[in-house]
């Protein structure tokens, strides 16, 4: 079996056209080649196991989004030289309006995810984990200052839009390979905000005789729904912490008689 099949280096080729040679594009805000982007993306679909089309998507996923338009890039090319189920899986994770303000944009994608295949998925799964944690890098070389790069209103709303999509991709696909990758970045990420989103939405203190385990708790930043027995927990001599599992953001804390008089 070819494993570098003439159909990945026709992407690879294609993608080099529109991002590098087409415009010299560059990684918002830095003086990298874009195309270490799409690339990337490609190698984190094959170490996932995607098929040949997925790999190739994933190669081609911003190609229709991001061509200039005296060298556009339609579904209709990418379908004539790459077939109609790789245009498909390209569309699906292009983003159709830039025009519209940036958090009706990042409400769109959110709400968008729940469409998606599962080739689609791991195309998406494979862009965040990129751009993620790429984001972890820069911002532990500059600190703060990489957020300027960004139309986002705030960098609070940018990480929060970023675990909020990682929580509605594992809510669609359970199974999806690079889940753990996922939650690791959205551990991780999570930790840039982590005081300022602790602040808006403290934990709930509550007597530990009205926990219930099967009780619906829900995670306010990435927005993860569950039952308290699938949050992260962790008991104490005063109190019993349950986190989410996604983010792990502190969600509610179960504390002992000795701590609260009241009981």
């Amino acid at each position: 079996m070819t494993i570098y099949t003439p159909k990945i280096q026709k992407a690879i080729q294609f993608a080099i056209q529109t991002h590098e040679i087409d415009q010299k594009q560059k990684r918002k805000g830095k003086d990298i080649a874009y195309i270490i982007h799409p690339l990337t993306v490609g190698l984190i679909l094959a170490r996932a196991g995607a098929s040949e089309d997925v790999i190739v998507a994933g190669i081609l996923h911003d190609t229709i989004e991001d061509s200039l338009e005296q060298h556009k890039v339609t579904a209709e090319t990418v379908e004539k030289l790459f077939g109609k189920e790789v245009a498909t899986y390209v569309l699906s994770v292009t983003e159709t309006n830039k025009a519209l303000p940036w958090e009706e944009r990042k409400e769109h994608a959110l709400a968008h995810i729940a469409t998606l295949s599962e080739g689609s998925l791991l195309i998406k799964s494979a862009d965040i984990l990129v751009n993620g944690t790429e984001l972890l890098d820069d911002h532990a070389q500059h600190g703060d200052a990489v957020f300027k790069r960004f139309n986002a209103p705030s960098k609070e709303l940018l990480i929060k839009n970023q675990l909020r999509l990682i929580t509605a991709i594992i809510k669609k696909w359970a199974d999806n390979p690079l889940a753990q990758d996922l939650k690791f970045l959205a551990y991780s990420l999570f930790g840039i905000c982590e005081l300022a989103f602790m602040m808006a939405e403290p934990a709930r203190s509550i007597p530990h005789r009205e926990y219930d385990e099967n009780a619906v708790i829900s995670c306010p930043v990435c927005l993860w729904q569950g039952m308290g027995r699938d949050a992260l927990s962790e008991s104490g001599h005063v109190c019993v912490e349950l986190r989410c599992p996604i983010c792990d953001k502190m969600i509610i804390v179960a504390e002992f008689a000795m701590l609260n008089k009241a009981l």
